[in-house]
């Protein structure tokens, strides 16, 4: 472990999906006030669209921590791989209602009637938070057009919001996209944002002096092309290097070092073409 080497408590680039390691960047806010916008106004269904590793699945989480307050209740679930009945089931659970394992598409759809009905009178806001969606079966993206064409009335107060690749628009499916009121688009980070986090997320773990060079960051940022989770890991993987080697910082041959003999971000390119 690198820890030690650098003075840190833990490790600061969190790869994960944890909204604690949240560093605000100007995209990401900006991303964030549309969604609020979109679930205050009462809107019922809403895009977060970006390429692989921009930070889609990290924002609903972050999302769904900002929203947690009496008067919304939050689901969320991801979508891919699920048949439309394990859809429905993983929702139901998600929304606190303890379904049992063989109960049927037809209970599950009720019940969530119900929830739904129940929390519209409690004026309780409901947000459905459905990540991969350009990875959803035909099936299960039904059963989400079901869903957010369910309760017509003007007083509903349920929002959905689908997470996917921008790449992949089309595989969300001319219904949903049609249906939605409110697009999201994430965009790649700057330089400033990246420095901003490689900062923060240094401070965080308890360093106060900077371990990347200018250069360095430079180099890091260019390599990984502004994405969120590229930039989180070929961080990472730089202070492993560098401290392997004992140098007083990471400069940019470390980054690029990394980057070429691990081949790491061609891997991740490679597999985010064949999902």
């Amino acid at each position: 472990m690198y820890l030690d080497y650098w003075g840190l408590r833990q490790k600061p680039f969190a790869t994960g999906r944890n909204p604690q390691g949240y560093v605000p960047s100007s995209t990401h806010e900006e991303a964030l006030a549309r969604l609020h916008y979109l679930v205050d106004s009462q809107r019922r269904l809403g895009l977060l669209l970006g390429a692989s590793g921009s930070g889609k699945s990290f924002m609903l989480n972050v999302l769904a921590k900002q929203l947690r307050r009496p008067s919304v209740q939050t689901a969320a679930l991801s979508l891919q791989g699920l048949s439309a009945r394990e859809m429905l089931w993983g929702l139901a659970a998600a929304c606190g209602l303890h379904p049992d394992e063989e109960t049927g598409a037809f209970e599950l759809w009720r019940q969530l009637g119900d929830l739904l009905a129940a929390n519209n009178c409690q004026a309780i806001t409901n947000v459905v938070l459905l990540d991969d969606a350009d990875l959803a079966s035909s099936e299960v993206l039904g059963q989400v057009v079901r869903l957010v064409r369910g309760e017509p009335s003007s007083s509903s107060r349920l929002t959905v919001v689908l997470a996917g690749r921008s790449n992949r628009t089309l595989a969300i499916g001319p219904q949903l996209l049609e249906l939605a009121e409110l697009r999201v688009d994430l965009a790649a980070w700057e330089l400033a944002d990246t420095e901003s986090y490689l900062q923060s997320s240094l401070l965080r773990a308890g360093r106060k002096e900077s371990i990347f060079s200018a250069e360095a960051l430079r180099r890091l940022h260019e390599l990984s092309g502004g994405a969120v989770r590229r930039v989180a890991l070929l961080a990472d993987l730089a202070l492993l290097a560098a401290a392997a080697g004992r140098l007083p910082a990471v400069d940019a041959y470390t980054v690029e070092a990394v980057y070429d003999e691990l081949g790491v971000m061609d891997a991740l390119a490679a597999a985010d073409d064949r999902a």
